[in-house]
């Protein structure tokens, strides 16, 4: 069997909700979308069901895959539905739902569902993606309230820049929130996991905590409280073959990298096909049966070498940790120019195993 391997440690994932619970100091809304960035939405969701005040998806196919395990917390679509005949679905299933525009007003108001909707209306406070502009919120609060069909709503909006700890943005967005949303009594959602680690001042009734219950950090440097996170997945592989080189050599694809000595190169079954990045550069780390390592040469589809020079116990089935808790994501996304949600929800063909239930 192909030894590439996903280890997804459902302690440490329980931990990173704990804090995020702790920051945010009321209800967290643990999001779970994307297969809970790679990582299994549904072990996930099982794995924090006793203690998640409720769960975000991004659709509801997502939601349908819940219900169907057996998941009976709050599920919320953060996007909505696209189609008015969803809400049957919606109320049939008893999923919470964002409002962002005003046609999904007037199919509310042409529903007859058997029980009123929980819905969390979203203002644009400067995101620009979904959610009504401010000069339209009250009034459509106030539709929303008028109708039979509405049990309750929240206030949300989404911060477009909070992993910059230096950007204004994200207290222009909150000032425009505030002024728009605090006379409305309403429980409100404004903090994702940027905002809950690195702005106190902005927080609500509701958190919405999504890469950091992964264990990865938003932010391009170190940080006090994302430091506090544990990482949830672990990627390893192992060594197939082993080349001996004279100085001078290429390898790889491009030739890329040229040996600057004589040198053991390691062949790892893991490549850009799985999910790792394709142009990650020479001398991005690596762990090699638990000591630094790094890649050197191109990553192939299937495949990707290490140097093994200074790992001379190192060989044929030696272990090499591509991310995890050795290697944070978050430092290969550094390394490789992209970032840790593309290449957690990006994993491929590595099968997942499970510890810490």
């Amino acid at each position: 069997m192909r030894p590439a391997r996903a280890l997804i440690d459902l302690a440490a994932l329980r931990h990173n909700y704990r804090l995020a619970r702790e920051l945010g100091g009321r209800k967290a809304l643990a999001v779970v979308k994307a297969d809970a960035y790679g990582h299994g939405a549904v072990r996930c969701a099982q794995a924090l069901e006793s203690e998640a005040d409720g769960f975000g998806v991004a659709c509801i196919e997502e939601a349908l895959e819940l219900r169907e395990a057996g998941i009976r917390a709050p599920i919320l679509l953060l996007e909505g539905f696209f189609e008015a005949d969803e809400l049957a679905l919606i109320d049939a299933h008893d999923l919470w739902c964002v409002v962002q525009a005003q046609w999904q007003i007037d199919a509310i108001e042409r529903a007859r569902p058997a029980k009123p909707f929980t819905l969390w209306l979203k203002l644009d406070s400067g995101m620009h993606r979904l959610g009504l502009a401010a000069a339209d919120y009250r009034a459509s609060l106030q539709r929303l309230q008028a109708l039979p069909q509405v049990r309750e709503v929240v206030a949300m909006t989404h911060f477009a820049r909070a992993d910059e700890l230096d950007c204004a943005r994200t207290d222009e967005q909150g000032a425009l929130f505030h002024q728009v949303c605090d006379e409305l009594r309403l429980p409100t959602s404004l903090s994702n996991s940027p905002a809950l680690l690195g702005w106190p001042s902005a927080q609500g009734e509701w958190a919405r905590p999504g890469l950091m219950l992964y264990g990865a950090t938003p932010f391009a440097g170190p940080h006090p409280v994302a430091d506090r996170l544990q990482p949830v997945m672990t990627v390893t592989s192992k060594v197939i073959g082993v080349r001996e080189l004279a100085a001078g050599e290429p390898i790889g694809y491009g030739a890329r990298f040229i040996t600057s000595r004589p040198s053991r190169i390691g062949v790892v079954a893991m490549g850009y096909a799985d999910g790792y990045p394709q142009f990650a550069p020479n001398g991005t780390p690596v762990a090699i049966d638990g000591r630094p390592g790094a890649l050197v040469g191109r990553v192939s589809m299937d495949m990707l070498t290490v140097d093994l020079t200074d790992h001379p116990a190192a060989g044929l089935g030696s272990e090499v940790e591509l991310w995890g808790r050795q290697v944070p994501v978050s430092e290969l996304a550094l390394h490789s120019e992209n970032s840790a949600y593309q290449l957690l929800c990006g994993l491929k063909r590595v099968p997942r195993s499970y510890v810490g239930e």
